[in-house]
C-alpha cells in the first residue's frame, strides 16, 4: 500500500501539492491525469525518493520493490537482449552470487543460490526477455544488436522492456505509449491488464488508459482527487462535480453580492456599524466555492477551405525504394475532397514514407502521381518541430508565414492554442516538445490548407490539446490522411481506413476493432506468457459449451503429456537438491539439469493453457 498524506511539495517558487492526500492499495491500477505543469512527474520523483516532501508523509509498505520507466538510456554497446535482463535485478544479483560461490567452492551456497534462481524463473529470464521484445516490436535479429545502435524511441522500448521483465510489485510508468506504434500499444495494454501487481500511470492516451485502469487520481488546484472507474468514467464524474460547483458558485456569488452591498451601504452609519462589521467579518471567514477548471485551454477551428474539384492527387502503379530497399510497391491510390483516412500499418511497414510521397517530399521511384493545382498541402511531421528557429518566438513565426497580420491578430489566433500573455513573445528553445507540436499545428491551421496530412500530430500533446484537435478536426471540411497510434483521435475523426502492409496500401475492410484483431493474429503470440504472474485458474467463470469427442480426445492427451512432464520435472528436481551436483567436476551434469528444468517449464506453462481453453 501506498499512502501521501498532507502533502505539501514545492519546485521553486511555484507550489505543486499543499495538504494533498492519496492512497493506492495493493493491486490497484490508477491512471495520475491533470495538466503540464500540474506535479505529475514531480509526484513519480517523490515516490522514488529522488524529491522530498516539504511537509507531510509518503509511506510506502516495507518490502514492495518499485520498478519505473528511466527517460534515458546508457549510449552501451552491449546487446539490447543483455541490456534489457538487467531489468531483472535479483536474478542479475543471484548469477554474479553463483559466480562468486563457485570461485570459492562453497557447494552449499551454490545448491541454495541455484534453488533460488529456479524458484524465480531465472533459467527462463532470457526467454521471457526475447518474448516482451517481441511484443513492443523488436525483430528477433534485432535482439543482438547493440544498444546504441538503436534510435532515442527505441531505446525508450528497451528501458519499457526492462521495467516489465522487472516482477516489481509496484510499477511507475510515465508516458510508456510515447515511442509505440499501435501494435505495440495492444500489446502492452494485454500484458498491463494481465499484470498482477501495482500501477500507478501517466498517460495522454485516453483509450489506454480506458483499457488498462481502475481509478484515476486527478492532481488539480494543488490536491489529487481519486475516482473510481476508468478515464472516461472520470470525464463524466468530473462533468456532474462541475455543474455541482457551478451551481453553488452561482448561490454563493449572489450572497457575497448581498453582503458587499449591505457593508457598503451601513458601514459609515453609527447605529448599523456594528452589524456591517459583523457581515464583513462573515464575507471573509466565507470559505469561497471555486469552480474546477473543466473546459479546455485551447479552443482553435479551420478556417473554411478553398474548394477543389476531385481527385486532390492520385497514384498509379507508385513504387518506392530508398537505395536498393524497396518500401512500396505498385500503390494505386486516389483522394477526393472530404475524404477522412486513417492510415494503418505495423511500425516500419512505410506509412510515413506514404505521407512523405503525399506531401510531394519524396517522388515516386517508378509509376506515375497526379496532383490537383488547386491543392494546398497542410503537412505535419516531426521533421518540422525539428526545424523551428529556438532563438525566436511564436508569434515571430506566425508573422514570417504571413507579414501582413497584426500583432493583435496573431496574439489572439496563438492564444487558442495556449500561447498567451508574455509566452507569446518567449524563446521556442525554452518549449517543451508538447509546445513544440502545438505551434507547428497552429502555423499549419493559419495556412487553410485544402488537405491535411497529419503523421503522427499528437506525440507530446496533453489530453486537453489532443481533444481540443479532435474537435476541430471533426469541424474541418477538407480531407484528412492522418496517421496515428491515438485511437480516440482516429475513431472520432476519420471515416474509413487504409493498411500499409507487405509494400502494399490497400483499403482496410473493418474499424479499429478488426485492426487490432489482425495485429493479434499476426502475432500469434499467447499474451498471458508475457506477465509477471498469471491470472488465477479460479477466476475463469464463465461457462463453456461441452466438449467435443475431437476436444474430448485432445484433453485426454494434454493431461497424459502433463503427468509425463510433471514426472520429469519431479526427477529433476532430485537431481538437482543432491549436493554432489553443485561440485566443479559435475558442472556440465548441472547445466544439462538445469536447461532441461527450463525447457519442461516452458512446456508445462504451453500444455496447461491449451488444457485451460478446453475444459
Amino acid at each position: 500500500m501506498i499512502t501521501i498524506s498532507s502533502l505539501t511539495l514545492q519546485r521553486g517558487t511555484k507550489v505543486l501539492f499543499d495538504q494533498a492526500s492519496l492512497t493506492i492499495f495493493a493491486k490497484q491500477k490508477v491512471g495520475l491525469v491533470g495538466v503540464n505543469g500540474c506535479g505529475k512527474s514531480s509526484l513519480f520523483a517523490l515516490l522514488l525518493g529522488k524529491l522530498h516532501p516539504d511537509s507531510g508523509d509518503v509511506f510506502i509498505q516495507t518490502g514492495i520493490t518499485i520498478a519505473h520507466l528511466a527517460q534515458e538510456v546508457p549510449n552501451t554497446n552491449i546487446s539490447a537482449l543483455e541490456y534489457v535482463m538487467q531489468g531483472d535485478a535479483e536474478v542479475a544479483d543471484l548469477l554474479q552470487k553463483i559466480k562468486q560461490a563457485e570461485a570459492e567452492q562453497d557447494h552449499n551456497a551454490i545448491s541454495q543460490l541455484h534453488n533460488r534462481l529456479y524458484e524465480i524463473g531465472g533459467y527462463n529470464l532470457e526467454a521471457r526477455a526475447s518474448r516482451i521484445l517481441n511484443g513492443l516490436g523488436f525483430s528477433k535479429s534485432e535482439h543482438s544488436n547493440a544498444v546504441n545502435a538503436f534510435s532515442g524511441g527505441w531505446r525508450m522500448r528497451l528501458n519499457l522492456t526492462q521495467v516489465l521483465l522487472s516482477r516489481a510489485d509496484f510499477l511507475l510508468l510515465d508516458e510508456p505509449t510515447n515511442y509505440l506504434d499501435m501494435d505495440a500499444i495492444v500489446w502492452l495494454e494485454r500484458w498491463l491488464q494481465n499484470y498482477s501487481g501495482t500501477l500507478l500511470l501517466i498517460s495522454h492516451d485516453r483509450e489506454f488508459l480506458d483499457h488498462v485502469v481502475e481509478k484515476i487520481a486527478y492532481a488539480h488546484n494543488q490536491t489529487i482527487d481519486l475516482y473510481t472507474g476508468n478515464y472516461s468514467s472520470f470525464e463524466e464524474q468530473r462533468a456532474e462535480k462541475l455543474a455541482q460547483e457551478r451551481s453553488l458558485y452561482e448561490k454563493q456569488q449572489a450572497k457575497i453580492e448581498h453582503l458587499t452591498k449591505y457593508v457598503d451601504r451601513f458601514r459609515a452609519k453609527a447605529t448599523k456599524a456594528r452589524q456591517a462589521q459583523s457581515r464583513l467579518k462573515m464575507l471573509e471567514k466565507m470559505e469561497r466555492v471555486t469552480i474546477t477548471q473543466l473546459d479546455s485551454p485551447f479552443s482553435f477551428k479551420f478556417a473554411e477551405p478553398q474548394n477543389c474539384s476531385p481527385p486532390l492527387l492520385q497514384f498509379d502503379q507508385v513504387d518506392f525504394s530508398y537505395d536498393d530497399h524497396q518500401v512500396l510497391q505498385q500503390v494505386n491510390f486516389s483522394l477526393n475532397p472530404q475524404d477522412r483516412i486513417g492510415v494503418l500499418g505495423i511500425n516500419g511497414a512505410g506509412k510515413s514514407t506514404f505521407m512523405k510521397l503525399l506531401a510531394g517530399n519524396l517522388q515516386p521511384s517508378a509509376g506515375s502521381n497526379f496532383v490537383n493545382k488547386d491543392l494546398k498541402i497542410g503537412y505535419f511531421a516531426q521533421h518540422q518541430v525539428d526545424q523551428l528557429n529556438l532563438q525566436e518566438s511564436s508569434i515571430f513565426h506566425l508573422m514570417q508565414l504571413d507579414p501582413k497580420i497584426r500583432e493583435q491578430q496573431a496574439r489572439s489566433f496563438l492564444g487558442g492554442f495556449g500561447f498567451q500573455g508574455d509566452m507569446a513573445f518567449g524563446k521556442i528553445e525554452n518549449f517543451s516538445g508538447g509546445e513544440k507540436a502545438r505551434l507547428v499545428l497552429a502555423l499549419l491551421i493559419w495556412q487553410k490548407p485544402n488537405l491535411l496530412l497529419l503523421d503522427e500530430p499528437t506525440n507530446h500533446l496533453d489530453l486537453d490539446m489532443r481533444e481540443a484537435l479532435a474537435f476541430a478536426l471533426q469541424d474541418y471540411s477538407g480531407a484528412l490522411v492522418l496517421v496515428a497510434h491515438d485511437r480516440y483521435l482516429l475513431k472520432a475523426t476519420v471515416d474509413e481506413f487504409y493498411l500499409v502492409n507487405d509494400k502494399k496500401v490497400a483499403k482496410f475492410n473493418g474499424d479499429l476493432d478488426d485492426y487490432q484483431k489482425w495485429i493479434l493474429e499476426r502475432r500469434k503470440q499467447d499474451f498471458s506468457d508475457d506477465v509477471v504472474q498469471l491470472k488465477s485458474k479460479n477466476n475463469i467463470s464463465t461457462p463453456k459449451p461441452k466438449q467435443t469427442p475431437t476436444e474430448n480426445k485432445l484433453l485426454r492427451q494434454l493431461e497424459t503429456r502433463l503427468e509425463k512432464l510433471n514426472q520429469e520435472k519431479e526427477r529433476l528436481a532430485i537431481q538437482l537438491n543432491d549436493q554432489t551436483i553443485y561440485q566443479p567436476e559435475n558442472r556440465q551434469l548441472l547445466e544439462e539439469c538445469l536447461q532441461k528444468t527450463a525447457l519442461i517449464e516452458g512446456e508445462i506453462k504451453t500444455v496447461e493453457e491449451k488444457w485451460l481453453t478446453l475444459i
